[in-house]
């Protein structure tokens, strides 16, 4: 395939993703740094962890930018009383044929959106936990691949503990990253209540990607390109994480209790190829890896008691990290 026609086919690419954007905002104020997130996600096969207080419309995007890339969407609000069965499926039996059939559950889906999953039991959560790691689910002793792409958009409320079952650090290190939503701008929320209030708003969007270009898309990103030094990079801020004292981040390592596994630096290679390549470029820069670097490694780094006394967050060992550890030639 010659230069100019892939450049012509990346060109379209990047004329579409900017299209969806614009429709989700059709729907959505604001959030376009979620969208993003949501985007990188699926063009890198990861899934997403939301966390946010109620009513800053995460749902409301995650099905919006489905329905934009016209793909199969499934809801889950994930309660204390939920079964594995309600989200695989289960085994039921026909009168009329004699026998047992499959009947298939909602995870059965291109995208998932599995709200509040820290309000269902451990169960539940292994249930989900394991298609997304297997992309795949065992009903009776059937084994069915799920769809492709096939992306988990978890939601869970940071405020409330009552009658939560909070992810096992294994297990919520399985998304690719953690997303924080914050509140609206001030403009923002005006434009929200106006067009609330006026009844100004619609829920109908066009579809723009369809999943041959989210393939498409996919393999684009695979072929940005990363500098060895930049690859390095990674592996050092990761590495930093886990030993802090070497990078003369002392006063950082007094709170770390466990640093970022090996997903951090994988996941934190593909986030960045796959906001370079939404950037229009075909190489990764410094830049991109900072700017990935939270929402990959924030749910990875496990902090002690002492920061929490010391009211010391994840975010802020991030911030230090991204200021000491240099990028070597």
């Amino acid at each position: 395939m010659a230069f100019a026609e892939v450049s012509e086919i990346q060109q379209e690419h990047h004329q579409k993703v900017k299209q969806v954007y614009s429709e989700v905002a059709k729907v959505v104020v604001g959030q376009e740094y979620m969208v993003n997130r949501l985007l990188v996600g699926l063009f890198t096969n990861g899934h997403i962890l939301l966390e946010g207080v109620p009513g800053l419309a995460k749902t409301l995007t995650i099905s919006t930018v489905a329905r934009v890339l016209h793909l199969d969407f499934s809801r889950i609000q994930f309660t204390p009383d939920l079964l594995p069965a309600d989200l695989v499926g289960t085994m039921i039996y026909n009168q009329k044929e004699g026998k047992f059939e499959v009947k298939k559950g909602p995870i059965f889906a291109n995208i998932v959106l599995a709200d509040e999953i820290n309000r269902s039991p451990a169960k539940v959560q292994s249930a989900l936990l394991e298609a997304m790691q297997e992309k795949q689910v065992t009903i009776g002793e059937t084994t069915f691949k799920l769809d492709k792409p096939f992306l988990v958009m978890a939601t869970q409320n940071p405020v409330e503990n009552e009658g939560t079952y909070p992810l096992p650090e294994a297990q919520i290190d399985r998304f690719m990253m953690k997303v924080f939503v914050d509140y609206p701008t001030k403009e923002h929320e005006l434009e929200i209540m106006r067009r609330i209030s006026n009844m100004q708003f619609s829920y109908e969007v066009n579809p723009i990607l369809t999943k041959e270009d989210i393939f498409s898309i996919r393999e684009a990103v695979n072929k940005v390109k990363m500098s060895e030094s930049l690859e390095r990079y990674i592996i050092e801020l990761v590495t930093a994480t886990r030993r802090p004292k070497e990078y003369k981040l002392d006063n950082e390592a007094q709170y770390i209790q466990f640093g970022a596994s090996p997903r951090a630096s994988i996941n934190m290679n593909l986030a960045a190829k796959a906001v370079a390549f939404m950037d229009g470029r075909d190489y990764v820069l410094p830049e991109d890896i900072k700017e990935v670097a939270l929402d990959v490694m924030n749910h990875r780094i496990i902090l002690n008691y002492e920061a929490e006394a010391d009211n010391v967050r994840t975010k802020d060992i991030i911030k230090a990290l991204l200021t000491k550890v240099p990028i070597t030639k």
